[in-house]
């Protein structure tokens, strides 16, 4: 993985890393859900600073994730919306050469930001109130997420 990846190894990875998102918040499930949640599978997102390719299917991996939760299509199709702007984010900060320590900003902000909207209809709670609680609860989802990429970037990883 340390040179270019050829497309069998990219759909390979990409398997591997949505069965690992899934599993890791299937294991982690009390906390993943709900008005609170820490969801530590989105430290994985990260990865599309190094694999771009990871964006479509990390937002996948959310909605089949979410279909776990209980709330719904709603939750599964705004989970992949959410994913999908925040690993897209990921990718443009690298595009744009930024620091991965960026990475940062789009994992704690856009879950947090977004996925109160319908959360707060659904739950019936303040949205202000669940952006607080997932800004809380993605904070430290979103330091791994910046370690682990800035740790396989030193050793060598990238796309």
């Amino acid at each position: 993985m340390k040179s270019k990846l050829n497309p069998t190894q990219k759909l390979v990875l990409s398997a591997i890393i949505m069965a690992l998102y899934i599993a890791i918040l299937f294991v982690s499930q009390a906390i993943s859900f709900g008005a609170v949640q820490m969801r530590l599978a989105t430290a994985l997102y990260g990865l599309t600073y190094i694999f771009p390719f990871l964006v479509v299917p990390l937002s996948l991996a959310n909605a089949i994730a979410n279909s776990f939760g209980g709330l719904g299509l709603i939750d599964v199709v705004g989970g992949f919306c959410a994913s999908f702007l925040a690993t897209g984010s990921i990718y443009l900060i690298r595009k744009i050469k930024l620091s991965s320590w960026f990475i940062i900003l789009p994992i704690l902000l856009i879950p947090s930001l977004v996925v109160p909207i319908w959360l707060s209809a659904l739950l019936k709670l303040p949205y202000v109130a669940l952006v607080i609680n997932l800004i809380l609860g993605q904070i430290v989802p979103a330091i791994l997420g910046a370690v682990l990429v800035r740790e396989l970037t030193k050793r060598g990883y990238k796309d």
